[in-house]
């Protein structure tokens, strides 16, 4: 037995004009047998749980975004240290002065726990009191 439709072997192709009778009085009309099958089209519902994961990804973690400030601020001591062993030895280096400004645009986003902020601003304010001093501000 051959299926002709949606679900059957030949999809899209039309049965031909075939009119029958039968004895319950059934008949296809002609307009019906020449028209081709037309589906609609419908947006895809998973673009909406695209946005949503896009959405979450912008969403940073508190304690990763804490962890990354936290290592900012270390980064800075080291470079304020190393100034410091520089200036001390009387070897002043020019790459610790690029350092310490790329240090400094560092310090400048937020962490968001408070405490830890004021921690960075006292660092970031003692870098550019550096740069100042080398004449690089």
């Amino acid at each position: 037995m051959r299926i002709y439709g949606p679900n059957g072997t030949t999809l899209g192709s039309p049965a031909g004009n075939i009119r029958r009778t039968s004895s319950s009085g059934f008949s296809l009309p002609d307009d019906a047998a020449s028209t081709t099958e037309t589906r609609a089209t419908v947006a895809p519902k998973a673009s909406a749980n695209i946005d949503a994961l896009l959405a979450m990804q912008g969403i940073e973690d508190p304690v990763e975004k804490r962890k990354r400030s936290v290592q900012r601020g270390k980064g800075a001591l080291d470079v304020l240290d190393d100034l410091k062993i520089g200036l001390l030895s009387g070897n002043f280096d020019a790459s610790t002065v690029s350092r310490l400004r790329d240090a400094a645009a560092n310090l400048k986003s937020s962490s968001g726990d408070p405490g830890l902020d004021a921690v960075l601003s006292e660092i970031e304010l003692r870098v550019e009191v550096e740069l100042a001093k080398a004449g690089q501000f």
